[in-house]
């Protein structure tokens, strides 16, 4: 059987955790920061996600995580068939995480401080977002999801960047989200998907544990 290896409050470590739940895939977690003595054998990034495979093979990377997942468990597809569609969905989970993720991430130790960040870097995070607003708003044809009437790999992906999004957001005082069109009614109708309430009740659940081993860190 699959072990998931991560933690709970971490949006990359439950973006396999849906693509594998939506699949009915069974698989166990194994609850684990990546500073735990011997992570480093599962994953020498010492990053969040890891997985075991069913025959004892270790990967890791969220996204290397999703495609393995969809090799090995085709049904229900979460990529389509078709090599263009298939690439227009790699696409928008890569523009959302270049250019929205990444960039609000690096506001993330502000978050938690509650410290003011530099106006320069504020001004970078900025410019990166606008980016990855106007990527998703070129790339997305959301009626309901984000690339039409088929439920993808891109709407699990997108749905799990957006929570660091929302933080960098806080920060950034403007709502990324409401800048494109159509994108905040989509998030409400995937928060009432049975599979995203279930992540989102465990991810709630790790929230005080999470911050306590930050605050252990400090």
């Amino acid at each position: 059987m699959i072990t998931l290896h991560g933690f709970a409050y971490s949006n990359y470590y439950n973006i396999p955790k849906h693509v594998l739940l939506h699949k009915g895939v069974p698989f166990t977690e194994d609850l684990v920061y990546a500073s735990a003595e011997g992570y480093e054998r599962l994953n020498p990034a010492r990053k969040v996600p890891s997985m075991t495979t069913s025959d004892g093979q270790y990967l890791a990377e969220a996204s290397v995580l999703c495609e393995y997942i969809e090799d090995m468990f085709p049904e229900p597809a979460l990529l389509p068939a078709d090599p263009y569609a298939r690439s227009h969905v790699r696409r928008i989970m890569r523009c959302a995480e270049l250019y929205l993720e990444l960039p609000c991430r690096r506001l993330l130790p502000f978050v938690f401080t509650r410290e003011t960040p530099p106006e320069s870097l504020c001004e970078e995070v900025n410019a990166m977002v606008d980016r990855g607003v106007a990527s998703l708003a070129g790339l997305c044809s959301i009626d309901p999801f984000l690339t039409g009437s088929d439920f993808s790999m891109a709407d699990i992906y997108v749905r799990y960047v957006l929570s660091v999004v929302d933080a960098g957001s806080a920060v950034l005082q403007r709502d990324v989200v409401s800048e494109v069109d159509g994108l905040k009614a989509w998030r409400a109708r995937l928060a009432e998907d049975t599979v995203s309430k279930q992540v989102d009740a465990d991810t709630e659940a790790n929230k005080d544990d999470f911050f306590a081993y930050i605050a252990s860190r400090s």
